[in-house]
Protein backbone atom coordinates (compact mmCIF):
# COMPACT_ATOMS: atom_id res chain seq x y z
CA UNK A 1 0.00 0.00 0.00
CA UNK A 2 1.27 3.17 -1.36
CA UNK A 3 0.80 6.94 0.61
CA UNK A 4 -2.10 7.90 -1.35
CA UNK A 5 -4.03 4.33 -0.51
CA UNK A 6 -6.03 6.79 1.86
CA UNK A 7 -7.47 8.51 -1.26
CA UNK A 8 -8.63 5.62 -3.03
CA UNK A 9 -12.37 5.59 -4.05
CA UNK A 10 -15.29 2.94 -3.01
CA UNK A 11 -16.25 0.98 -5.64
CA UNK A 12 -19.57 1.31 -5.96
CA UNK A 13 -21.80 -1.41 -7.09
CA UNK A 14 -25.68 -1.05 -8.74
CA UNK A 15 -27.90 -1.66 -6.60
CA UNK A 16 -31.76 -1.59 -6.39
CA UNK A 17 -32.76 -2.24 -2.84
CA UNK A 18 -33.74 0.72 -0.56
CA UNK A 19 -32.59 1.34 2.96
CA UNK A 20 -34.25 0.27 6.09
CA UNK A 21 -37.56 2.74 6.53
CA UNK A 22 -36.94 3.11 10.30
CA UNK A 23 -33.26 3.69 9.72
CA UNK A 24 -34.13 6.29 7.22
CA UNK A 25 -36.72 8.04 9.48
CA UNK A 26 -34.21 7.95 12.36
CA UNK A 27 -31.69 9.69 9.94
CA UNK A 28 -34.11 12.39 9.52
CA UNK A 29 -34.99 12.94 12.78
CA UNK A 30 -31.61 12.85 13.88
CA UNK A 31 -30.69 15.71 11.22
CA UNK A 32 -33.38 18.03 12.16
CA UNK A 33 -32.65 18.29 15.56
CA UNK A 34 -29.50 20.07 14.60
CA UNK A 35 -31.01 21.96 12.00
CA UNK A 36 -32.83 25.19 11.99
CA UNK A 37 -33.67 25.70 8.59
CA UNK A 38 -34.10 23.30 5.79
CA UNK A 39 -30.99 23.86 3.92
CA UNK A 40 -28.73 23.10 6.88
CA UNK A 41 -31.22 20.13 7.37
CA UNK A 42 -30.16 18.75 4.20
CA UNK A 43 -26.60 19.60 4.86
CA UNK A 44 -26.42 17.83 8.01
CA UNK A 45 -28.28 14.72 6.22
CA UNK A 46 -25.70 14.70 3.76
CA UNK A 47 -23.07 14.26 6.47
CA UNK A 48 -24.72 11.85 7.98
CA UNK A 49 -24.96 9.84 4.71
CA UNK A 50 -20.97 10.74 4.03
CA UNK A 51 -20.14 8.38 6.78
CA UNK A 52 -22.12 5.18 5.24
CA UNK A 53 -21.33 3.09 2.94
CA UNK A 54 -22.45 3.84 -0.94
CA UNK A 55 -25.02 0.66 -0.85
CA UNK A 56 -26.58 2.83 2.06
CA UNK A 57 -26.59 6.07 0.43
CA UNK A 58 -27.95 4.49 -2.38
CA UNK A 59 -30.44 3.21 -0.15
CA UNK A 60 -31.46 5.91 1.41
CA UNK A 61 -31.73 7.85 -2.31
CA UNK A 62 -34.09 4.77 -2.86
CA UNK A 63 -36.24 5.09 0.09
CA UNK A 64 -36.95 9.02 -0.71
CA UNK A 65 -38.24 8.31 -3.78
CA UNK A 66 -40.38 5.40 -2.59
CA UNK A 67 -41.85 7.74 -0.33
CA UNK A 68 -42.47 10.63 -3.16
CA UNK A 69 -44.20 7.57 -5.09
CA UNK A 70 -46.11 6.41 -2.34
CA UNK A 71 -47.46 9.83 -1.80
CA UNK A 72 -48.34 10.59 -5.18
CA UNK A 73 -51.91 11.38 -4.74
CA UNK A 74 -54.91 13.45 -5.89
CA UNK A 75 -55.76 14.87 -2.29
CA UNK A 76 -51.88 15.40 -1.22
CA UNK A 77 -51.26 17.56 -4.29
CA UNK A 78 -54.67 19.60 -3.60
CA UNK A 79 -52.81 20.55 -0.23
CA UNK A 80 -50.20 21.40 -1.74
CA UNK A 81 -51.91 23.49 -4.36
CA UNK A 82 -53.19 25.29 -1.37
CA UNK A 83 -50.02 25.64 0.47
CA UNK A 84 -48.12 26.91 -1.98
CA UNK A 85 -50.80 28.51 -4.13
CA UNK A 86 -50.38 26.37 -7.46
CA UNK A 87 -48.61 23.55 -7.68
CA UNK A 88 -46.88 22.46 -11.74
CA UNK A 89 -45.58 18.88 -11.46
CA UNK A 90 -42.10 19.91 -10.55
CA UNK A 91 -43.48 21.75 -7.93
CA UNK A 92 -45.14 18.55 -6.69
CA UNK A 93 -42.38 16.73 -6.68
CA UNK A 94 -40.60 19.25 -4.04
CA UNK A 95 -43.23 19.65 -1.97
CA UNK A 96 -43.53 16.07 -1.30
CA UNK A 97 -39.59 15.94 -0.41
CA UNK A 98 -41.04 19.42 1.77
CA UNK A 99 -43.54 16.80 3.54
CA UNK A 100 -41.07 13.73 4.04
CA UNK A 101 -38.53 16.17 5.80
CA UNK A 102 -41.05 16.69 8.18
CA UNK A 103 -40.62 13.48 9.45
CA UNK A 104 -42.90 10.48 9.68
CA UNK A 105 -45.86 11.22 11.74
CA UNK A 106 -46.44 13.61 9.62
CA UNK A 107 -46.27 12.31 6.49
CA UNK A 108 -48.08 9.30 7.22
CA UNK A 109 -50.84 11.88 8.85
CA UNK A 110 -50.97 13.56 5.81
CA UNK A 111 -51.30 10.44 3.47
CA UNK A 112 -54.06 9.67 5.41
CA UNK A 113 -55.41 13.32 5.87
CA UNK A 114 -53.45 16.02 4.17
CA UNK A 115 -56.06 18.52 6.00
CA UNK A 116 -53.55 18.03 8.63
CA UNK A 117 -51.44 20.38 7.45
CA UNK A 118 -53.07 23.08 8.70
CA UNK A 119 -52.16 23.09 11.98
CA UNK A 120 -48.75 24.07 10.58
CA UNK A 121 -49.28 25.93 7.93
CA UNK A 122 -48.93 30.17 7.55
CA UNK A 123 -49.10 32.28 4.37
CA UNK A 124 -46.23 34.13 5.37
CA UNK A 125 -44.11 31.11 4.29
CA UNK A 126 -43.26 31.88 0.59
CA UNK A 127 -43.06 27.87 -0.42
CA UNK A 128 -43.47 24.45 1.37
CA UNK A 129 -40.89 22.95 -1.03
CA UNK A 130 -37.81 21.55 -0.94
CA UNK A 131 -36.11 20.04 -3.88
CA UNK A 132 -32.50 19.76 -2.48
CA UNK A 133 -33.69 16.70 -0.92
CA UNK A 134 -33.82 14.85 -3.69
CA UNK A 135 -29.94 15.04 -3.75
CA UNK A 136 -28.87 15.01 -0.52
CA UNK A 137 -27.38 11.52 -1.39
CA UNK A 138 -25.68 12.57 -4.66
CA UNK A 139 -22.75 14.84 -3.37
CA UNK A 140 -21.64 12.32 -0.15
CA UNK A 141 -21.44 9.24 -2.78
CA UNK A 142 -19.89 11.37 -5.26
CA UNK A 143 -17.24 12.08 -2.92
CA UNK A 144 -17.15 8.75 -1.89
CA UNK A 145 -17.02 6.82 -5.20
CA UNK A 146 -16.04 9.68 -7.79
CA UNK A 147 -19.25 8.64 -9.57
CA UNK A 148 -22.39 9.95 -10.40
CA UNK A 149 -25.13 8.07 -7.60
CA UNK A 150 -27.23 7.97 -10.52
CA UNK A 151 -25.62 5.64 -12.71
CA UNK A 152 -25.70 2.91 -10.08
CA UNK A 153 -29.88 2.49 -9.15
CA UNK A 154 -30.94 -0.53 -10.71
CA UNK A 155 -34.30 0.57 -11.64
CA UNK A 156 -34.88 -3.21 -13.13
CA UNK A 157 -35.41 -4.15 -9.52
CA UNK A 158 -36.96 -0.62 -7.96
CA UNK A 159 -39.73 0.33 -9.94
CA UNK A 160 -41.05 3.16 -7.44
CA UNK A 161 -39.64 6.11 -9.08
CA UNK A 162 -40.94 9.16 -11.06
CA UNK A 163 -41.18 7.30 -14.11
CA UNK A 164 -43.19 4.70 -13.03
CA UNK A 165 -45.78 6.69 -11.48
CA UNK A 166 -49.45 5.45 -11.49
CA UNK A 167 -52.45 7.44 -13.48
CA UNK A 168 -55.42 8.90 -11.56
CA UNK A 169 -58.17 11.01 -11.86
CA UNK A 170 -58.12 14.40 -9.82
CA UNK A 171 -60.58 14.58 -7.40
CA UNK A 172 -60.53 18.03 -7.44
CA UNK A 173 -60.40 21.48 -9.98
CA UNK A 174 -57.75 23.94 -9.36
CA UNK A 175 -60.51 26.96 -10.39
CA UNK A 176 -62.98 25.46 -8.05
CA UNK A 177 -62.50 26.36 -4.18
CA UNK A 178 -65.02 23.89 -3.35
CA UNK A 179 -63.77 20.89 -4.82
CA UNK A 180 -60.42 21.53 -2.75
CA UNK A 181 -62.46 22.56 0.09
CA UNK A 182 -64.27 18.98 0.29
CA UNK A 183 -60.55 17.47 0.49
CA UNK A 184 -59.05 20.05 2.46
CA UNK A 185 -61.49 22.26 4.18
CA UNK A 186 -59.14 23.98 7.14
CA UNK A 187 -56.37 24.62 5.05
CA UNK A 188 -58.31 26.19 2.60
CA UNK A 189 -59.68 27.95 5.95
CA UNK A 190 -56.35 29.25 6.48
CA UNK A 191 -54.68 30.13 2.81
CA UNK A 192 -58.32 32.81 2.47
CA UNK A 193 -56.69 34.32 5.84
CA UNK A 194 -55.07 37.34 5.16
Amino acid sequence: MGIFSRFKKEQPEICGEMMNEEQFWSIIETSKQSSKHLEELASNISKALSKMSSKEMIGFHLREQKLRFDSYTSDLWCAGYIMNGGCSDDSFEYFRCWLIAQGKELFYAALENPDVLAEGYSNTVDHYEFEDFMYVASEPFEEKTGKDIEDFLDYDIFTFHEGEYPDFDFTWEEDDEDSMRAICPKLMEASLKS
